[in-house]
């Protein structure tokens, strides 16, 4: 087994995660993901805990090569193909279903633990997973919602093996985008976007945000459901009118209003709602549109050489948020259904119908850096190469354009009366 660590490989442990949900092997519910995509493929290790993908060259540990969409070593360049069986596919779940199985699941762990005697939470299960490296022994911790890592100590690749797919009370990954955007493209989005920030000192637009890209697949849930919708309202329209007279002669505006009211259907498709806490959701939503047409049915070989978070934000508070976004364009088209200049909105009644979900990963490029010791993150679709996130503000450049758009405007008034 080699003993180097290639030179683009992250082998620092990441920033802590925030605690996901409680774990219980014996959970009663049978929401097991088929696994046939890897079955027989990679092995298993630390009675079964992890799952590491060796080389047939060399033994050494294969990681997803993201330009090329293979498993690849690092060290002998053997290559491996990833291969995925046709027949299957992402497959939406009913969302009231799934809800009424974790209710259950929920009832039967509080009667377990009640059975045991376990009324202060001593019992309890953490969140935190410790295996031994299969290359070098040493302990890897894997803590909070983290289930793909690399090991600290030799930099080889490491994932729970049962985090994503076959935990019995866990809701199962669906499907996965497989990273599209190489570390070096991602680095280059990002130098473009540190110079597009004017506002920043320039002193930071020179130098850049300089620090450790983490490749991470974060969980995400999509909803679709089909929505109808009754809304009555008014519909203004404006005319306008001359009062006064002599000097005092003018046009004032006034509006007529009209009754309004219908009904409509819509159906809203992929609705993204991310399923972590801990990262700045402004930025997160800022990162979309996702290229969700190549989603795959989830793989772990595609999760090889990246970390990955499970889910530690349940379904039912997600669609709550899915919701608000659906509603504000509900809110949206009955405006423009009522029409006019402007419109008056007395209520509105949807229903949401047919609902379904998918949980899946999607990939991001996360990046820390510090500029004048104060922190900043920044965020890059792993998909796309959409960047965004957080950057220093000069307050003199600020202020400049301030004194300059006042200064515009003054100009404006003493022109405008001439």
């Amino acid at each position: 087994m080699a003993d180097t660590v290639p030179e683009n490989s992250d082998t620092g442990n990441p920033p802590p995660l925030p605690r996901g949900a409680e774990v219980d092997a014996d959970g009663p519910l049978d929401l097991r993901l088929k696994d046939a995509a890897t079955n027989g493929i990679g092995q298993t290790f630390d009675a079964g805990q992890g799952r590491i993908f060796p080389c047939d060259g060399c033994g050494a540990d294969l990681e997803f090569r993201i330009g090329d969409q293979v498993l690849a070593c690092p060290y002998c360049g053997h290559v491996k193909q990833i291969e995925l069986d046709e027949e299957d596919a992402v497959i939406e779940q009913d969302f009231h279903a799934m809800l009424e199985k974790l209710r259950e699941w929920r009832e039967a762990a509080a009667k377990k633990k009640l059975d045991e005697g376990d009324t202060d939470g001593s019992g309890d299960s953490t969140t935190r997973n410790e295996l031994r490296c299969d290359s070098c022994g040493g302990n890897v911790e894997f803590v909070g919602t983290l289930t793909s890592t690399h090991c600290p100590y030799c930099g080889s690749p490491i994932q729970l093996e049962n985090a994503h797919k076959c935990q019995e009370h866990r809701i199962p990954v669906d499907g996965v985008l497989p990273f599209q955007i190489e570390r070096a493209h991602a680095k280059q989005n990002l130098a473009q976007w540190v110079d597009s920030r004017w506002f920043a000192p320039n002193q930071f637009r020179k130098q850049g945000a300089e620090g450790k890209f983490n490749g991470v697949y974060l969980s995400y849930y999509t909803f679709d459901s089909m929505t109808f919708t009754a809304y009555s309202g008014q519909r203004g329209e404006h005319y306008y009118v001359t009062v006064g007279s002599g000097k005092n002669k003018r046009r004032e505006r006034r509006t007529r209003w009209y009754p309004a009211s219908g009904r409509f259907q819509r159906f809203f498709d992929d609705v993204l709602v991310l399923a972590n806490t801990g990262l700045n959701r402004k930025f997160m939503l800022e990162l979309e549109p996702w290229p969700l047409l190549k989603v795959v049915p989830f793989n772990q070989q595609m999760l090889a050489g990246h970390m990955a978070r499970t889910y530690d934000i349940e379904l039912d508070p997600c669609f709550e948020e899915a919701k608000g976004r659906v509603d504000a364009a509900i809110n949206l088209e009955v405006r423009q259904r009522i029409g006019g200049d402007t419109q008056r909105v007395s209520s509105i009644d949807s229903r949401y119908e047919a609902i379904t979900f998918k949980h899946l990963l999607l990939p991001v490029w996360l990046l820390a850096y510090k500029y004048h010791d104060k922190t900043y993150q920044v965020f890059i679709n792993a998909a796309t190469g959409e960047v965004q996130g957080e950057r220093p503000y000069s307050i003199w450049k600020i202020m400049f354009a301030v004194l300059l758009g006042l200064a515009a405007a003054g100009g404006i008034a003493a022109f405008s009366q001439r």
